[in-house]
Formats: C-alpha cells, sequence, structure tokens
C-alpha cells in the first residue's frame, strides 16, 4: 500500500487529520491499535518524539492513536473494561508521559463538560475550577462504565505521573464522588483492585498493614518492637514497591509502642522517621533496609505526607539511617544524593552536619560531602567542620579529591575545567563558608604552622 507524503517533525510519523484524513493513513491507524492490542507494534525507545508503529511499520503518536481509539467508543454503555485494556497496553509500550494529557482532555470533554456546570477558579495558584452538577441531570443520564473509565484515569495519574499529578487524580476523584460516591469509597478501602490481595492487606502476629495504590497509601501498625516484627515489616514494604501498580511517591503512615527517632537534629518527627529509627538498631536488618531504599529512591518522587521544608524522596530515612552506622553504608548515601532535586530538597543537609560531625573527614567519608554539595542550592556548613577538618589525614584526603573532581561531575562536562572550579568552590564553601571567600585568606591565615601548606594547596 503506498501511503501519501508524511506529515510531522522531519516526516517521521503520520498525523492524523480532523475530518479530512487519508482514508489509508486511518486504516493504517487502525492496524496500529489492533497491533497494540495484540503486542505486535512497536515502539522506537531512542527517538524523539515517541512513536509506534504497527507491523508494516507506519508510524503514529501514541496520543493521536489513543484519541481515535476514544473517539470510537460509545459513551451510552462505556465498554470500560475494554477501554483499559488499550490504554494499559499503549502506555506499558510507549509511556505515561505519551498519553496523559490525551485522557485528561477525553475525561474532561466527556465527564467535566458533560455532567457538570464549570465554574471560574477561585485563584490564580487554584489548579482545577469548582464543578457542580448540572440540575437538569438525570441519574440515567450518567454512564456507570465512564465514571469507572475516569477513575481509572485518576488512578494511573499517581501510579505513573509526578508527584503533583495527585492533584489531577484529586479533581477527576472529586467529580465521580458528586455522581457516585460509592465508586470512590470503594478506592479508599480498597485501591484500584490490581494490587494483590496479600499486599492489599497483610496481618501476621507483629503487625497490621494496608495498601492503597489509588490513593498511595500505606498504613503499617507494630504490635511490638522485635527485631521479627521490623523483618516482617520491611518484607512487606519491598513487596509493595514490587508492584508495577503501586506510586513511586507515597506517603506511609506508620504506629509503632517503639517512641525512637534518628539522632539529627530538624528531622521531622513522623512514624517513618520512627520506623527506620527503630529498624537500624537491628544489624541483620541492615540489607532489608538498603533494599527497601534501593527500591524507594526515585529522582522527583516525595512521600506524600511529609511538605515543604520537610519534603523527602522515598528512603530518605532508610538511607539516613543506615548512613549514620559507618563509612561502609557512603556508596548507598552518594546514590541516593545524586537522585535528591536539589531545587526542592534541603533535609539532606542535617543528615550532612550530623553523619561529618559523627564520622569525621576521611578518604571514606568525604565523596558523602562531594555528593552532598551538588544535591541541593548553597550547602550551608555546620560550626564543627572547620574544626573537624583541621588535621593532616583530613585534610590530605581533600587534597586528594581535588586532585579527582573529574570523577564526581557528569560524564558530559567531568573534563570542562570551569565546571570542576564550580564544584571546588562549593566545596570549600560547604566546609568554610564564607571565610572560603577571597582564596581562603582568613582560614589559611588561621591555620597552624605545620598544616598551612596544605591549606595553601586546598585553596590555590
Amino acid at each position: 500500500m503506498s501511503l501519501p507524503k508524511r506529515d510531522g517533525v522531519h516526516g517521521r510519523y503520520y498525523l492524523i487529520h480532523k475530518p479530512d484524513t487519508d482514508p489509508e493513513v486511518l486504516e493504517q491507524a487502525d492496524q496500529c491499535i489492533q497491533d497494540v492490542l495484540d503486542g505486535t507494534a512497536k515502539e522506537n525507545h531512542s527517538g524523539y518524539p515517541v512513536v509506534v508503529r504497527n507491523q508494516n511499520g507506519t508510524p503514529f503518536l501514541p496520543s493521536q492513536l489513543l484519541e481515535r481509539y476514544l473517539s470510537k467508543l460509545p459513551l451510552k454503555g462505556f465498554p470500560y473494561e475494554e477501554a483499559v485494556v488499550f490504554c494499559d497496553a499503549l502506555r506499558r509500550l510507549a509511556g505515561w508521559k505519551e498519553i496523559d494529557h490525551t485522557l485528561g482532555q477525553y475525561i474532561e470533554r466527556q465527564v467535566q463538560e458533560r455532567y457538570f456546570k464549570v465554574g471560574e477558579k477561585e485563584d490564580y495558584f487554584s489548579a482545577y475550577p469548582p464543578c457542580t452538577v448540572w440540575p437538569e441531570l438525570r441519574p440515567e443520564d450518567v454512564d456507570e462504565g465512564l465514571l469507572r473509565f475516569a477513575c481509572y484515569v485518576a488512578v494511573c495519574y499517581t501510579v505513573y505521573g509526578a508527584s503533583y499529578d495527585s492533584l489531577t487524580t484529586e479533581h477527576i476523584l472529586g467529580l465521580v464522588s458528586q455522581l457516585r460516591p460509592d465508586m470512590v469509597k470503594q478506592l479508599k478501602t480498597g485501591g484500584s483492585g490490581k494490587l494483590p490481595k496479600d499486599i492489599q492487606q497483610r496481618k501476621t502476629e507483629h503487625f497490621t498493614s494496608s495498601a492503597n495504590d489509588a490513593f498511595a497509601t500505606i498504613r503499617i501498625t507494630a504490635r511490638d518492637s522485635t527485631e521479627e516484627c521490623y523483618a516482617e515489616i520491611l518484607d512487606y514494604l519491598c513487596a509493595v514497591l514490587e508492584q508495577e501498580e503501586f506510586p513511586r511517591s507515597y506517603s506511609v503512615e506508620f504506629r509503632g509502642k517503639e517512641k525512637l527517632y534518628l539522632p539529627i537534629p530538624g528531622l521531622p518527627k513522623k512514624g517513618i522517621n520512627q520506623l527506620f529509627a527503630c529498624a537500624v538498631q537491628h544489624p541483620k536488618l541492615h540489607p532489608a533496609m538498603a533494599r527497601y531504599a534501593r527500591l524507594a529512591m526515585r529522582e522527583f518522587e516525595w512521600y506524600q505526607n511529609l511538605a515543604d521544608e520537610a519534603c523527602a524522596m522515598p528512603g530518605t530515612f532508610a538511607v539516613f539511617a543506615l548512613g549514620l552506622e559507618g563509612p561502609q553504608w557512603c556508596s548507598l548515601v552518594c546514590d541516593y544524593l545524586d537522585l535528591c532535586d536539589d531545587e526542592h530538597s534541603s533535609l539532606q543537609e542535617k543528615f550532612i552536619h550530623t553523619f561529618f560531625k559523627k564520622c569525621g573527614f576521611t578518604v571514606q567519608t568525604l565523596p558523602v560531602l562531594i555528593h552532598g554539595v551538588q544535591s541541593m542550592q548553597g550547602m550551608r556548613p555546620a560550626k564543627e567542620f572547620r574544626t573537624l577538618i583541621a588535621n593532616e589525614e583530613s585534610l590530605n584526603a581533600l587534597l586528594e579529591i581535588k586532585g579527582h573532581l573529574e570523577d564526581y561531575l557528569p560524564e558530559e562536562n567531568c573534563q570542562d575545567k570551569r565546571s570542576q572550579d564550580f564544584l571546588w568552590q562549593d566545596v570549600l564553601w560547604g566546609i568554610w563558608g564564607q571565610a572560603a571567600q577571597n582564596g581562603g585568606g582568613k582560614v589559611i591565615k588561621a591555620a597552624p604552622a605545620e598544616l598551612r601548606e596544605q591549606y595553601q594547596k586546598i585553596f590555590q
């Protein structure tokens, strides 16, 4: 079959124009939709934009395939299960970000605008306008399958979207709750239903727990404070995170009898802090804590029940607890710091201060500082740092780092002298603060005579 000349960026895909798309293009698009369902469609994993190809190799934008698929579904007797099967298949193939906007627009048109009177936003910062059910709307005019699909889309925004997409989840579920509160109640109690039963709820002699993917929450109550109890809890947390359907940003609500928190001043005294402060007391559990941290750590994801200056990436408290156990966990700590959002996360500064007060500046620990200053904007030093580093071993360790700064920079600019200089200035500031300015003159002048040469090499 000979198709017309391709439209689109660099002629790399076909566009579906309404209402005058060439019939042959539509035929190929429908074939691509069927191939997605059959598992025979292909996606270009490295190209941009992302396209999906049918068995003939004809490329289409995922969003346009989804839009065409949804446009052909009836709004009365909406085939909820069929729609979910296609959306899940397309998401797995092309990725959530390729279809989220199209799904959101569909819910806006077919649910929000058809069933609700849309008001004006209360202010500039409101994400969505207030919506009230049309007074003339009859119950028989509301399609149950369409509302179930809206709930599915809402859950997807939480499970696969960014942390801020939970606002979209709340908005869509708020719409559905005005029409079918029972649907939303079911989501609140049992989640989407996709999680295995022993993940949705688990009860042993040591703890009770539940996980809800729709609202991205994990609730745990410890019945005792034994090593066996915390071992089972850690195993459960890992089992939850191994579920593809569970969100990467989530809340952990923990209750336990042992009121213990990590010895890091300024950390929020929340249940997640308590959990890992208790678990870390048992050395046999340290590998399980590290396993949880590795599963939990995701850039731009957050514990949902921590906000503002206390915001923290999942895995934070497990990493902090292990990090304070000694240099053997520095590799995990550095990997964590590399994933921190340097624009919004600063809780790691409190950990770094406590870490170096406990472990000192050594060849083993200094990489934590180098990764740490890159994990946030303008890391402030602890006042004890200049004293802790004022010894020959620590200064030599710092000089050794200075000679290999390229090892701590991204590959694309690791050999760039300016990037190395900027990093080194951040390191010096992270130890001496303002005293590091002007070539560290004040630091060098105050240094003991036997160490002055090392200080000069560090600041030159």
